[in-house]
């Protein structure tokens, strides 16, 4: 077998083609784009793998159906990790046909896929247009949870958890907390009842990071110290590095400076030491690296109220990896509220106007909220440029 190539870049796995590709599970749309961004020809990517040309060709072509070890042979000699490929056989359009029949380790994996892709999915597409089919897959994985051999309960309820989490994160994108709270919960206690401790590690991060959002630090606190029981003494780096960021997130909303600042060198420590590792473990999706952290610095530093601070570290995260839409809408208005800090508020209104346009495009309540925040916490001069942003808030909201 030939030395897999190069790693793509991350951004490739986001593109939009990809994406659906993922999301679909059309394992043949996503060689081909792998087949593409390596600029290969049929023939170079059929050596690549080991078969035929025309082998390659009926592939592609969707005339040869490929069995779970194929893919996961084809995924490794391609360099595709496979925490981003946890599915077998090609289902396509027979995806739900296939989850909703027979139950076997196949049905494992495709529940899993499912959620991966739409993760992958969710920072480019509208909330609105993922929440049926979200909660419609926790359903299902529900359903499914009761038909399988016990063997294979525990899996099932990881994918249940996964499923969970991503309901709960897109009904928090769209303010129905208390929905948010249930599958928050629900994903939470799939996890443990999974004996999957880092999952559950996972969830409960990412419900502190919720109730972050949700103005309740204390509990987040609470929830970070229950993930790092779930962890143990030696968790994997990239847990330490993305709980310790939230952790400095909750105590700077809590103004707790020192605190958030600890917190920080923690988290900068563990990504530095995780740095060699070739893919972050599920249910990781992207990697968490020094940019984040220093996503997290910039915001940290707005919340204590340290504007130049703020404006240094948003500078540094964004020429290192930019994000995503939504991601960048929110990031706008954190960036907005430290350039009305320092007096630069027609700089600060442009950004909080750019924030709500991502946010009225994407779907996403959360960061339109986001703007409405900005301006109510605002106090300096109503000038052309305020009055302007008003309106448009006021007809996004009407």
């Amino acid at each position: 077998m030939s030395q897999p190539p190069d790693r793509l870049p991350s951004h490739f796995w986001s593109a939009p083609a990809v994406a659906v590709a993922l999301a679909t599970c059309d394992v043949p749309t996503l060689i081909g784009e792998v087949r593409r961004a390596r600029g290969w020809t049929q023939t170079e990517l059929a050596e690549v793998i080991g078969y035929s040309q025309s082998w390659v060709s009926k592939v592609l072509r969707g005339r040869q159906p490929l069995t779970v070890d194929q893919v996961r042979e084809v995924a490794g000699r391609l360099g595709i990790p496979l925490h981003l490929l946890r599915f077998g056989e090609r289902v396509g359009e027979r995806a739900g046909a296939r989850l909703a029949g027979q139950v076997d380790e196949t049905t494992v994996l495709s529940l899993t896929s499912v959620t991966g892709a739409r993760r992958r999915m969710e920072a480019a597409t509208p909330s609105r247009e993922l929440v049926h089919g979200a909660v419609a897959h926790v359903e299902l994985a529900g359903r499914v949870l009761h038909r399988i051999d016990h063997r294979l309960a525990g899996q099932v309820r990881a994918g249940l958890s996964e499923a969970a989490g991503f309901a709960a994160w897109i009904h928090s994108d769209l303010l129905d907390l208390g929905t948010a709270r249930v599958y928050y919960r629900l994903a939470v206690d799939s996890a443990r009842r999974a004996g999957h401790r880092l999952l559950a590690a996972y969830m409960l991060g990412s419900r502190a990071a919720f109730e972050v959002e949700a103005d309740d630090p204390g509990l987040a606190l609470a929830l970070l110290a229950q993930a790092r029981r779930e962890l143990g003494d030696d968790p994997p780096h990239i847990a330490r590095a993305w709980l310790s960021s939230i952790e400095a997130l909750a105590h700077a909303t809590g103004r707790d400076a020192h605190a958030a600042r600890a917190a920080l060198r923690v988290a900068e420590g563990a990504v530095t030491r995780g740095e060699r590792a070739a893919a972050p473990p599920w249910p990781w999706v992207f990697p968490f690296d020094h940019a984040k952290v220093a996503g997290y610095r910039a915001v940290v530093s707005v919340r204590l109220g340290r504007a130049a601070e703020a404006e240094s570290a948003f500078s540094a995260s964004l020429a290192a990896s930019p994000p995503a839409a939504k991601q960048h809408g929110v990031l706008m208005t954190e960036m907005a509220a430290a350039k009305a800090m320092n007096g630069r508020h027609e700089e600060a209104f442009g950004l909080a106007a750019d924030a709500l346009r991502l946010g009225v495009a994407y779907g996403s309540d959360r960061v339109i909220q986001r703007a409405r925040r900005f301006r109510r916490a605002y106090a300096g001069p109503i000038t052309a440029t305020v009055r302007t942003f008003d309106e448009r808030l006021h007809a996004t909201m009407l």
